[in-house]
């Protein structure tokens, strides 16, 4: 069956997935707020961070947020996560109730503490009987538009839902599982990128795979711990949203907030290690929301608590893994 599809957000996730749902035998428009990018994507039919892979001439791009929402049974929000509510603001009274809203942004709004599906019921569900879903795993663009071997999560509290995103999705090249833990999926998405700082900075430091290992397994336990505080599901922590995208984004070079937590332990400041980075480090946006939630919640997040004290310009990488490593010792699973 053949759908009419509209993304918002013509990044590095939002193109790979247009060229993906277009090649399922979708009919996919793009929208960007850039249009520069917009014109640039029309007219080279290669996304400037996504060289040598060729989009389908089919996949439409555009500058008016209403011809990719009006009409579309999909509506894919893969803006930044700090754009998501402009973005749905701009777009609010374009949408309509029989539509599925699907969030591929990972971030917590650091003002509301909100989910990215919560953002959405915020700004559409006085007026729509909303049908979300969170798409989330270890998929990076990068390898996704050349048709790699993939996996992910379509999470919804609606399993009708769920699985109308994981057929539309899916192909050979990627695998979807459903899940009906959608905030505990998002809460993963959102917290890994804490962690892949922190990762970074340690192969910037010149520490190795033990002290990788390490950071990806004690920081998922800290990130389970709040999760579970919060009402989600263990098993989530488990999957491929939890450890599967944590694992990924802690140990790829496609990763922003590796890059990003690398420059950092090798001596650059944050300010400049994002601006190098070139694009969004959500890591650093999900960082006050993350210290609000542990508060909120009286849990312990020694490594996102250290990276908060990096960013706030409280201490540097090395005196942060001095200081993990020399805590109290205690049980595993304490």
């Amino acid at each position: 069956m053949t759908r009419q599809i509209g993304i918002l957000g013509a990044g590095t996730w939002g193109t790979a997935l247009g060229r993906l749902l277009t090649k399922n035998g979708h009919e996919v428009t793009v929208w960007s707020a850039l249009g520069d990018q917009i014109d640039t994507l029309n007219r080279d039919r290669v996304h400037p961070n996504l060289p040598g892979i060729r989009l389908p001439d089919e996949m439409r791009f555009t500058k008016s947020i209403e011809e990719a929402v009006v009409g579309k049974s999909i509506v894919v929000i893969a803006t930044p996560s700090v754009y998501v509510r402009p973005t749905l603001h701009a777009a609010r009274e374009f949408f309509t109730p029989d539509q599925i809203v699907v969030t591929v942004a990972k971030g917590i709004e650091s003002d509301t503490l909100l989910t990215m599906s919560e953002v959405i019921e915020s700004e559409l569900g006085d007026q729509l009987p909303l049908k979300i879903a969170a798409l989330s795993g270890p998929t990076h663009a990068e390898e996704v538009i050349r048709d790699m071997p993939s996996a992910i999560v379509s999470a919804s509290s609606d399993p009708a839902t769920a699985k109308i995103v994981q057929e539309v999705f899916a192909n050979g090249n990627f695998r979807v599982y459903t899940n009906d833990d959608i905030h505990g999926v998002e809460l993963c998405g959102a917290l890994k990128n804490i962690i892949a700082l922190a990762s970074g900075m340690a192969a910037g430091l010149g520490y190795g795979d033990n002290a990788r290992a390490a950071l990806i397994t004690r920081g998922m336990a800290e990130i389970r711990r709040l999760g579970i505080a919060m009402g989600c599901h263990e098993d989530t922590f488990r999957g491929l949203a939890g450890i599967g995208d944590l694992i990924v984004t802690c140990s790829s070079n496609n990763s922003r907030n590796f890059k990003c937590g690398y420059m950092i332990g090798q001596g650059v400041i944050p300010e400049e290690a994002i601006r190098r980075v070139g694009m969004v480090v959500e890591g650093v946006n999900a960082l006050h929301a993350a210290m609000q939630l542990k508060e909120r919640h009286q849990v312990v997040m020694n490594i996102s608590e250290g990276v908060a004290k990096i960013f706030a310009g409280h201490a540097d990488s090395r005196t942060v893994a001095a200081e993990l490593m020399n805590r109290a010792l205690k049980a595993e699973n304490d």
